[in-house]
């Protein structure tokens, strides 16, 4: 393409990853920063709705690709990444990143910069959280001052200069370097070899690194293997955690919902069970999550959930295009809001990992307005047993932002 008009690779650590190239050693990058604004006060809720929405329908269009897998992805980080971009685009290609995103209407930027700050107030004594957004940028094209002022107000992030177009090798393994350290090592090779090239003008990247301890943890002791019945129909005995306790309890539209707090409470985790009907693909989306969340109750009961340890990577574009995102990968994309000589998204690459055990999480990845009726809760001591394809959701439990959002099919495969 030359180095008028280039385009733009899109990646995150914990949920995007981006695409990589040839082969020499890594770059030192030089550092641009906009002006953070100072915006109204806004409400960050409808944008963790947004994620919601858009993290269950890319989920559902995962899972109908790969009925018998794991997925794991973490929606904020991909809404993040994915809004980065959205910020530069113009025109029919801005409104369709829009509707794929499910973003509200009017001026996003407070509602980020909100949904930005509410990330800070995640981490404590026994949670370490980070996000880490990036754009990087090829040295030799000019970005516009007005776009790196509004990812700066939004996601906190900067411009990081490199050879890309001279050196995409030594480029990507910066990135990569970047990215690895940013997810605590999770993730250590989000750009694979030959996806970043000469022709690519920008690489925007977001990490997101979680581990946290649950308030009260699983006895190692507790832990046997016990039935399960895979995606795939398949019987498998697997590790399960056993504890007997008072845990958050819902039991409406189809789901019955466990939900794990985090030390600290701020995070959680819900396990969400489908009735034996159903598979634990397709069925859930925004509105129906906002219910079965929203009807958790104190119960006391017995709780048996698979110990697992997932990995995802995945080349998005397809899925993205399927949610109407195509306006940005194709040669009609308008993206000279980052500059005059952005072009299409080249690519979008997601990686993500998921450990849940006895302890807590480790993660990384380089909602409505009614409330349904909830079934009378269990009787005391009764059993809620994982044994069959369930999703996770880690979640803030003020604002109910999607971290990292999971369907197990198979708790015994480690990826």
């Amino acid at each position: 393409m030359g180095f008028l008009r280039t385009s733009t690779a899109l990646g995150c650590a914990a949920a995007l990853s981006l695409a990589a190239a040839c082969g020499s050693e890594g770059q030192e990058a030089s550092t641009l920063r906009g002006a953070v604004a100072k915006v109204p006060a806004a409400d960050p809720r409808p944008y963790a709705a947004a994620d919601s929405a858009f993290g269950l329908k890319l989920l559902k269009a995962w899972c109908g690709k790969e009925p018998a897998a794991n997925v794991v992805l973490s929606p904020s980080s991909l809404a993040s990444g994915l809004g980065m971009v959205q910020l530069g685009a113009r025109g029919q290609t801005a409104a369709a990143m829009a509707r794929a995103l499910a973003l509200p209407a009017g001026d996003p930027v407070p509602g980020l910069h909100a949904r930005n700050q509410a990330f800070k107030a995640f981490g404590g004594k026994d949670v370490t959280f980070t996000t880490t957004d990036q754009v990087w940028s090829d040295r030799r094209f000019k970005p516009d001052q007005a776009y790196l002022d509004k990812v700066a107000t939004a996601y906190d992030a900067g411009l990081k200069l490199l050879d890309i177009t001279g050196d995409p090798e030594g480029a990507r393994q910066t990135i990569n370097d970047a990215v690895k350290k940013a997810t605590g090592d999770q993730i250590a090779d989000l750009l694979p070899s030959g996806t970043v090239g000469k022709d690519t003008g920008w690489v925007l990247t977001d990490a997101v690194y979680l581990k946290a301890k649950w308030a009260t943890p699983f006895k190692k002791s507790s832990t046997k293997p016990v039935p399960f019945t895979t995606a795939a129909g398949q019987k498998i005995d697997t590790d399960m955690m056993i504890r007997a306790g008072m845990f958050g309890y819902a039991r409406t539209k189809g789901w019955t919902a466990v939900d794990l707090p985090y030390a600290g409470g701020r995070l959680s985790m819900t396990a969400l069970l489908p009735d034996s009907a159903r598979d634990g693909c397709p069925g859930l989306d925004a509105d129906t999550l906002q219910e079965v969340t929203g009807a958790l109750k104190p119960a006391d009961i017995e709780l048996s959930l698979p110990k697992a340890k997932l990995k995802s990577k995945a080349d998005m574009k397809p899925l993205l295009t399927d949610l109407g995102m195509g306006a940005a990968f194709s040669d009609q994309a308008d993206l000279t809001g980052i500059s005059p000589d952005a072009d299409k998204i080249q690519f979008v690459r997601h990686a993500a990992t998921l450990l849940v055990d006895e302890k807590g999480t480790e993660a990384a990845a380089a909602t409505g307005t009614g409330i349904g009726v909830t079934s009378a809760p269990p009787e005391p001591g009764a059993k809620v047993v994982f044994d069959r394809p369930y999703l996770m959701l880690v979640r803030d439990t003020k604002t109910g932002e999607p971290l990292f959002l999971a369907r197990v099919a198979d708790p015994s495969k480690k990826s």
